[in-house]
């Protein structure tokens, strides 16, 4: 499984769309083998969009992301305005790394 970070631009500052991830999710196709969707407010006027994904490969993880989260942004109303900022894999710290 993959997690690929999406950054999305809000317009005006606001990020308050409810069911944001639910939004999102339901722009996924059988090919993008999308398991979970999250989101989490960050800066003002910036979600980050969590994507696990399924898929084979981690470019093919990215790749489906930036496609889903792109269709949501353009053809969903209550995106109007939204803009695709940044795609790629979130490193998550493992048992092996020494953060002391």
């Amino acid at each position: 499984m993959y997690l690929i970070h999406v950054r999305l631009r809000a317009p005006g500052g606001s990020t308050s769309t409810a069911d944001l991830a639910g939004i999102i999710g339901s722009f996924a196709e059988d090919r993008d083998r999308l398991e979970h969707v999250s989101v989490h407010r960050t800066l003002p006027g910036e979600v980050t969009v969590g994507f696990f994904s399924l898929v084979a490969s981690l470019t093919e993880a990215e790749e489906s992301a930036a496609r889903v989260a792109g269709r949501a942004v353009s053809d969903h109303p209550d995106l109007a305005g939204f803009a695709v900022g940044s795609v790629g894999a979130a490193l998550v710290p493992g048992p092996w790394w020494d953060l002391s």
